[in-house]
């Protein structure tokens, strides 16, 4: 039994050369040779303890030698620079303090402090530190708490010198050398042992083996590094599936409440949609009632306006023989006027004979011709007025008004011929003064047109009579259109009644197709809710699958998986090929054997590593037929 001083007599760290350069500067520096031997010494511990927990292969008591003696080696480790506190009582170096700051940095390991606290035998802090170790230890979160104390180097100044192994470089190995203490199953009883007074000393024994032991924990070494690899990749899987399945139960109980309430809401929709339909109905039957009305005013509507109808017919039966008979003498006087016309251009013929026979009065006679052509001008206008006033007839106040248009422009030509026929007289005095047989033409040619324009006047004077009664007979016309037109408006105001309840009952009716069209979508939104459910089912059915399958992967690898040695194998498994230097060996990472390059050139990932390694042919089949039922 030696104390941790003297370790370095013992010449453990003599692997690597790093190590003892290590060494050589440590025995400058006390407290560096101190924290080299403590580490060194806690690898031994964490190994043996591995190694001898995998081999014992049950869950480890409080009996168990490797156990005591990494609890020691621990509890050395923590005490290695502790910073001494003064007290009543004298000086006190206690582990308490710092491993109590640990419950602030991680609440969950709030429940170990208190349970320590609440032990009634122990009555030391050392007790309670110790207690506190093998809690973390059975929690299986010793190296996380640690982690975690190590990280705050403020508060472990408070505690620690500036050269102890929780401060220096060492305590950061040692914590992630306790990482693969979570392969361990331990049970311990705090309650019986007394942990106040127990004497933590080291036994080196435990450690000094042979060359062929040494061969052999190195192969043990690389297996349980191997299968604690495993081990954490499975119980990290594990949590990660914990953690989406806890968050799809979350989405399903979500999911159960909002369908619970559609469910209400579409019994609400439902009662409304009863309700509205019996509204519809009751609709329906005062529809049927209005429209039933609606017929029988618009029967006796058509019965009076088809009375109507026969009068007007009558009426206008009795204004076109009128029109007709206005037109008869609108004829007449066409007639008339071509007559006069004729006559006219007789007159005419004349003048230009007696032109010819008076070669000194040329100039005058050419007068008479251009105010002859221009008369003439005149009578073709008179004669498109008079028809315009034929096609103007056939409307009532319109034609009435060009009527009276015309008749004042024929006024005006009459003034326009009276005019000019002065302006003749004037110069057929000055023509008698040279030719007397010349001024008893003109005397008579004027004689003649006096004359006619006397006839026309009178024909003019009988017009307007005629006017004055085709202007009686529409005033009476239009009163009796009047009338019509507010029967018609009457009729019209009824009709806009009629097509406003109309429009009433199509409002209604979109109203109860808008009501449908709600109703059909929160059936749609059921039913793809109802989707989401099943989806869910059957992601949660997956999801157990994966988990089976997963906890299948980790009972194989608690089991123990056989990796074939070099030296036990000399041809492949599968081909039965001797193996030579261009013949290479390779394991298959999924059943241990040895085959050739050709048999194992396949790479998948393994539940132990998420990264593709090598698998044989025969491991490669059945992987992906494993993959595929899973799909499946």
């Amino acid at each position: 039994m030696y104390s941790p001083q003297s370790l370095h007599r013992w010449g453990i760290t003599h692997t690597e050369s790093m190590e003892r350069l290590a060494y050589s500067q440590a025995l400058r520096d006390p407290m560096s040779m101190e924290r080299t031997n403590l580490l060194n010494m806690a690898k031994l511990s964490i190994k043996g303890l591995i190694e001898s927990a995998l081999s014992f292969g049950r869950t480890l008591d409080s009996d168990y030698p490797p156990l005591q003696q990494f609890f020691v080696v621990m509890e050395h480790c923590l005490k290695h620079g502790l910073r001494v506190k003064k007290s009543f009582l004298g000086y006190n170096k206690s582990l308490w303090g710092p491993l109590e700051m640990v419950e602030k940095l991680c609440p969950e390991a709030g429940e170990i402090a208190a349970s320590v606290r609440d032990l009634p035998g122990l009555k030391t802090p050392l007790g309670r530190a110790r207690a506190w170790l093998r809690l973390a230890l059975m929690q299986k979160r010793l190296a996380d708490y640690l982690r975690l104390l190590i990280t705050r180097k403020d508060l472990l100044s408070d505690f620690y010198e500036n050269s102890a192994v929780m401060v220096e470089e060492e305590g950061a190995v040692i914590v992630g050398l306790l990482v693969g203490l979570n392969v361990i199953d331990a049970n311990l009883c705090v309650k019986g042992e007394d942990l106040d007074t127990q004497v933590g000393v080291i036994d080196f024994s435990m450690y000094l083996k042979n060359d062929i032991d040494d061969y052999r924990s190195e192969e043990r070494n690389g297996q349980i590094a191997a299968i604690l690899d495993q081990k954490n990749y499975v119980e990290e899987l594990n949590r990660q599936l914990n953690s989406s399945v806890h968050g799809l139960q979350g989405r399903v109980d979500n999911l159960e409440k909002s369908n619970s309430k559609l469910i209400e809401e579409l019994a609400i929709a439902k009662n409304n949609i009863i309700k509205l339909q019996e509204e519809n109905h009751q609709l329906r039957n005062e529809n049927t009632i209005i429209l039933m009305k609606a017929q029988q005013q618009l029967v006796v509507t058509q019965v009076d306006v088809d009375v109507e109808l026969d009068t007007f017919k009558k009426s206008r039966q009795g204004l076109d023989e009128m029109y007709n008979e206005a037109r008869r003498q609108l004829r007449e006087e066409c007639q008339l006027r071509q007559d006069v016309e004729n006559e006219l251009v007789v007159q005419v013929s004349m003048k230009q004979e007696m032109d010819l026979a008076m070669k000194l009065l040329e100039k005058d006679i050419h007068e008479k011709q251009d105010t002859l052509i221009g008369l003439r001008h005149q009578l073709d206008e008179v004669k498109a007025i008079n028809v315009e006033m034929y096609s103007k007839m056939q409307t009532s106040d319109d034609g009435m008004k060009q009527k009276n248009d015309m008749i004042t422009r024929l006024e005006e030509k009459t003034n326009q011929i009276t005019a000019t026929m002065k302006l003749l007289e004037q110069r057929l005095q000055e023509v008698d003064r040279d030719r007397w047989t010349a001024e008893d033409g003109a005397r008579k040619f004027k004689q003649d047109f006096v004359n006619k324009a006397d006839s026309l006047q009178k024909q003019v004077a009988q017009r307007e009579k005629q006017r004055l009664q085709l202007e009686t007979d529409l005033k009476i016309e239009k009163e009796w259109q009047q009338t019509l037109q507010n029967n018609l408006e009457k009729e019209r105001d009824i009709v806009a009644q009629l097509s406003a309840e109309a429009q009433q009952i199509n409002g209604l009716k979109k109203e109860f197709h808008r009501l449908q069209d709600e109703n059909s979508q929160l059936t749609g939104v059921c039913d793809e809710q109802e989707q989401a459910l099943e989806e869910l089912g059957c992601k949660l059915s997956e999801s157990k699958l994966k988990i089976e399958d997963i906890k299948e992967a980790n009972k194989a690898l608690q089991g123990g998986q056989i990796w074939l040695k070099d030296k036990d194998s000399n041809i492949c498994k599968l081909c039965e090929k001797e193996f030579s230097i261009s013949r290479r060996k390779h394991h298959c990472r999924n059943c241990g054997e040895i085959f050739c390059n050709a048999c194992s050139d396949n790479e998948l990932p393994l539940p132990a590593s998420p990264k593709p390694v090598r698998v044989c042919d025969t491991c490669h089949a059945l992987l992906l037929q494993r993959c595929s039922s899973n799909a499946t």
